[in-house]
């Protein structure tokens, strides 16, 4: 069946036959048959998907390719663009989901006849999930708009078929999120389930500034209650439109989702939701300022123009019942803000503010820098004596990229505010956790930033801290000096040796190659390439879809193909079974051909990424399949693997002790200024 005008880019071509966009580029130079582009431009061409496959199919270079990423490639290259091809697909799954037997009526037959049969079919399940046809924010697609369509919705139905219509909505709305990171602010799902965790159960819940949905949906996942209603907006109406479609398939809720600026054409005017979740956009200096100036919403003081993350938490607030709760996202600076000192004031006094809790760096975008949640209740009645909580879970913060230790946030977090709502008190929490007369607040600055207001560690409980790292310092030292290799020797020069590569010993069996997935219906640690270059236990997470997980075994070899940096892996017992992340290749060697640690030590030669590397503008890949390693019989191999595993291990004690020396250089200059270590000892 022909695809219609459906176009794919190198980087797809590339995915299709199984190799590096290097590859694409010289098949290009090199075939004067290679299909002409057909759109796109000069430096980022696109070429007809129909045209390609039946060029690689004729030079035997046609990988097998899983329905799945044939089905993306229709999406991404369609006509109208990836967007409509999302929300028709994200229709036709709605349809299949609902209402099985419409959809095989209207597709038996040509694409001609599934095209004018759709409408009248996704007007029925459509106005079911979203009411009638003026409200909705999801339009039926017209006849002739869907034939276009037809080979991406009936691959949909047919991926449909295996892990069911949500999981394929969600692979395609993942991949689609993925490919375009720029123009989404995305907030990772364990904030997500901290926010509707700390908003407790509600059967009606609101995200005036929704995006893809992930808020609204952990608030199902969370607590789902009988009746349950999703009530979202957001300014972008095609964006509105998938995350509609993508509530509709993951839960059973009433979802009415509308599109629009909430601050300036807010479409819940008469809601009063049991609580309300909100990422708001950060920043925004043309918010709404001038023409809104007498708006009822701003209750507890209009807003500065630099404060638009308080206009959003007083809509917020207008739009929950008496006793609501809200959870919003902000950025730290409006904690302490001049501009904002007023709003601030009255919202502690009124009770409103209920805790400010700084997140850890790298908890959702912009990751440098320690956002804030803001915990508030619309007041019953004004309290006799107001105060407020102030926690700070900077401490679970991660390293690198690997983001933070959620389950660690999330325990200190929830206890704490578990026992300040249900108690009104909350003993100190040194470095953690306080809770404040809110009249200790109100001076002219009203900073409610935590870390400024947390009582530190105690004395005893630092020096006894810095202690233990002293002593797991001195022991690393001595294993280090054990370990450190002997001076090598000289001698003649070593003789020539045969070589193969990666991708020889894959198509001769002697190993296996796997890439890391971009999602997994598996709840399990991911090992990220982070993780591989400083050495760490796995610290990622993997968004859910149908995918299946690439999971770790001992003596698999993992080296990441992205920054040029000389390294390999070895996964040993207390890494495997940890998923494959993005940006990973693994090796799993047969042991009755390949050591383990052989093939990764010759994997670290400098001279051997180098020539297997390719360079962008910004970045360097590593062609994994044409790095070298010497034939050698296996008992020379394991030879050369004992001395690669010493050096891996001496590499570990000297990582382990720079940590550890860096932990006891902090604490030794915090506990000399805040007195809690002695300057004479």
């Amino acid at each position: 069946m022909q695809d219609n005008g459906t176009e794919v880019t190198a980087a797809g071509i590339a995915r299709l036959a199984g190799v590096g966009r290097a590859a694409v580029s010289n098949w290009r130079r090199r075939h004067a048959d290679f299909p002409r582009p057909v759109g796109g431009t000069e430096t980022s061409p696109s070429f007809a998907l129909a045209d390609i496959e039946a060029w690689l199919r004729a030079q035997g270079k046609l990988a097998e390719v899983p329905p799945r990423e044939r089905l993306w490639q229709q999406l991404a290259g369609h006509p109208e663009g990836p967007v409509t091809a999302l929300t028709h697909a994200g229709c036709v799954l709605l349809l299949v989901h609902e209402r099985p037997n419409l959809w095989l009526d209207a597709s038996a037959g040509s694409d001609e006849r599934l095209a004018a049969m759709l409408p009248a079919a996704l007007d029925q399940v459509l106005d079911a999930r979203f009411g009638p046809g003026p409200e909705r924010t999801v339009a039926t697609p017209i006849g002739p708009r869907l034939l276009p369509s037809a080979p991406l919705l009936r691959g949909a139905a047919e991926l449909a078929a295996g892990p069911g219509a949500r999981k394929a909505y969600e692979f395609l709305l993942g991949r689609h999120l993925d490919a375009n990171p720029r123009q989404y602010t995305l907030t990772p799902e364990p904030l997500a389930e901290l926010m509707a965790e700390l908003a407790g159960p509600a059967r009606t819940v609101l995200d005036p500034a929704c995006g893809t949905g992930t808020l609204l949906r952990a608030a199902t996942a969370t607590a789902t209650r009988p009746g349950q209603e999703l009530y979202g907006q957001d300014s972008d109406p095609a964006l509105a439109a998938l995350t509609a479609l993508r509530l509709a398939l993951s839960t059973d809720a009433t979802v009415r989702i509308a599109a629009g600026d909430s601050l300036r054409a807010d479409a819940r005017t008469a809601l009063r939701a049991d609580a309300a979740l909100c990422h708001p956009p950060f920043n925004e200096r043309n918010w709404g300022h001038d023409e809104l100036a007498y708006d009822a919403r701003w209750e507890y003081g209009f807003p500065a123009r630099t404060e638009s993350e308080l206009a959003w938490v007083q809509h917020a607030l207008a739009r929950v019942r008496d006793g609501g709760t809200v959870v919003v996202l902000m950025p730290p600076a409006a904690a302490s803000r001049r501009s904002g000192r007023r709003v601030r004031a009255d919202l502690l006094r009124r009770g409103a503010l209920r805790a400010v809790i700084a997140l850890p760096v790298g908890a959702a975008p912009p990751y440098n820098i320690p956002l804030h949640l803001w915990v508030l209740r619309r007041p019953e009645r004004a309290p006799a004596q107001p105060e407020v909580l102030l926690a700070d879970a900077g401490q679970f913060a991660g390293e690198g990229r690997s983001g933070p230790d959620w389950r660690s946030v999330r325990d200190a977090v929830l206890d704490a505010w578990g026992t300040y709502d249900r108690t009104g008190r909350l003993d100190d929490r040194p470095g953690l956790a306080r809770c404040l007369p809110v009249i200790e607040l109100l001076d002219d600055d009203v900073d409610l930033a935590p870390a400024r207001h947390l009582p530190p560690p105690t004395a005893t409980g630092g020096t006894g801290r810095l202690t233990d790292v002293r002593e797991r310092l001195d022991e690393t030292l001595r294993l280090t000096a054990e370990l450190t290799p002997a001076a090598p020797g000289t001698g003649r020069a070593a003789p020539r040796r045969p070589l193969t590569t990666v991708g020889e010993l894959a198509r001769a069996g002697a190993l296996t190659l796997r890439t890391g997935t971009n999602g997994g219906h598996a709840r399990v640690p991911v090992l990220t390439d982070q993780d591989v270059l400083t050495g760490t236990g796995p610290s990622g997470t993997l968004p859910e879809s149908d995918e299946e997980p690439v999971l770790t075994e001992p003596g698999d070899v993992v080296v990441p193909v992205l920054g040029g940096g000389t390294v390999a892996r070895v996964i040993d017992d207390a890494t495997a079974g940890a998923a494959l992340g993005r940006g990973l290749v693994l090796l799993r060697p047969d042991p009755a051909a390949l050591d383990p640690w052989f093939l990764a030590g010759f994997l670290r030669g400098t001279a051997n990424h180098r020539q297997a590397s390719s360079y962008a503008s910004t970045a360097t890949r590593l062609d994994v399949r044409r790095l070298q390693l010497p034939r050698l019989p296996l008992d020379a191999q394991r030879g050369y693997g004992d001395r690669f595993r010493a050096l891996d291990e001496f590499e570990r004690a000297l990582r382990l002790a720079g940590r550890l020396g860096e932990q006891l250089v902090r604490g030794m200059y915090d506990g000399l200024t805040d007195g809690t270590v002695d300057p004479g000892r």
